[in-house]
């Protein structure tokens, strides 16, 4: 049942699949069902059945359906902004919305879900989250003293926040490994990225060991500079990339650029470990010929340049197949052109038809073997550099009780409860 009476049934749900794949909308999700699945392959069979009548075999249909922007929709009321009519099945009500300072959930009293001990859920009564901005030290200062009892780091993650908390014997930090990480990207429809010499070059200037222990205090994994975690079920085990300003040199010398090469590199000043790992690859990569100006700005401007600016270190969540963000974010649609969130445009034909044939393969040891080609292709041909994976910290108040750590930093709330 939605929150406001209705009923949730299948017409919901294709209603909201519908919108997915409608090319006007701009869903990131278009770039994962779109490959194989067409509105027309959508079957209603009766008010609780629907479905899917797929293209071709894909292994992700599941986690796809548990993406973060995949909210179902009550299609009798939405008419394109969810904030108006915030009607789901959900177990809090979205009560209060002012963008940039505060929401308030207030707990369901007919929500169908009971908990371990024959209760109803959820727990709580309510929930406030406050924007507090992007400067960690009110964060850090807000949970200390107890006036807030969660610390929503999603967007966020920060090496200060672990420091800062990591010994207070009020805090708790859950902590989960994750395929979360930060992506050096470099537009290949844009000089000088054009060029692959010039990308693989700006690659060997990382020392992936000492970015993780300086930007991240080695709480995480190395990165191979392909975007395949060693979390992932079907990763393919490569050495870690090492440190090679002499290369790199010679690959810009190659590529016309013998005295070197001046860029700009677009970070978010409040993500401190990018921060700082562009810093590190500011000092490494001028031995290898590269002169990088660092352009720091808001988070919030970041966001809205990701897709646009040559060179940049854009955060990039968790997902819990290597398939999965293979497709989000190097994949081109029917016409050619670019999947939504394919930031740097880099298509590549073979590199696409392997993902085709792994996304259909259910054997995780034959889909390993295809992920190794399809690693060494991102690497030697790619248009990324991956430093580290992150282990992500969920910090909250011991009196905050059954909260679990998710890889995705997904906050699921409706079994927590709060002790006096």
């Amino acid at each position: 049942m939605h929150n406001n009476g209705d009923e949730f049934n299948a017409d919901d749900v294709v209603f909201t699949i519908g919108e997915w794949l409608n090319e006007d909308v701009g869903s990131s999700i278009l770039g994962m069902l779109g490959a194989y699945l067409k509105p027309e392959g959508i079957e209603r069979v009766d008010d609780y059945t629907v479905k899917l009548h797929l293209e071709k075999p894909e292994i992700l249909v599941p986690e796809h359906l548990f993406h973060y922007p995949a909210l179902v929709l009550n299609h009798r009321t939405f008419e394109g902004d969810f904030i108006k009519a915030p009607h789901g099945t959900g177990p809090y009500t979205l009560e209060e919305y002012s963008e940039g300072e505060r929401v308030l959930l207030k707990r369901r009293d007919d929500y169908w879900q009971t908990g371990a001990d024959g209760e109803p859920l959820p727990y709580l009564d309510q929930m406030e989250f406050v924007d507090m901005g992007q400067e960690t030290s009110a964060w850090i200062a807000a949970i200390k003293a107890g006036e807030v009892d969660y610390l929503d780091v999603g967007d966020i993650v920060s090496p200060d926040l672990y420091l800062a908390l990591k010994d207070d014997p009020n805090v708790m930090l859950q902590n989960s490994p994750t395929a979360v990480t930060r992506v050096l990207r470099m537009r290949v429809d844009l000089d000088p990225w054009t060029d692959e010499n010039v990308r693989m070059a700006l690659k060997l200037c990382q020392d992936h060991e000492k970015i993780l222990n300086l930007a991240y205090f080695g709480e995480g994994l190395p990165g191979q500079d392909f975007h395949v975690s060693p979390i992932h079920p079907d990763y393919c085990e490569m050495p870690i990339p090492l440190y090679d300003p002499e290369k790199a040199k010679q690959l810009l010398a190659d590529a016309g650029y013998p005295d070197g090469l001046d860029v700009e590199l677009a970070v978010g000043s409040g993500w401190g470990d990018i921060v700082s790992y562009a810093e590190v690859l500011k000092e490494d990569a001028a031995a290898g010929g590269f002169n990088i100006t660092l352009n720091t700005m808001p988070n919030s401007q970041y966001w809205e340049l990701w897709t646009e600016v040559d060179l940049g270190i854009t955060p990039w969540t968790h997902r819990p197949m290597g398939t999965w963000v293979l497709n989000l974010a190097y994949t081109a649609d029917e016409e050619g052109n670019p999947v939504p969130w394919n930031e740097t445009r880099w298509v590549d034909e073979e590199f696409s038809e392997l993902l085709t044939k792994a996304n259909g393969t259910l054997d995780v040891e034959e889909r390993r073997k295809i992920m190794c080609d399809l690693q060494r292709i991102q690497y030697e041909r790619g248009s990324i550099g991956i430093p580290y994976w992150m282990n992500i910290w969920m910090p909250h108040r011991t009196n905050v009780k059954n909260l679990k750590a998710h890889p995705t930093m997904y906050a699921l709330f409706n079994e927590v409860w709060k002790e006096a």
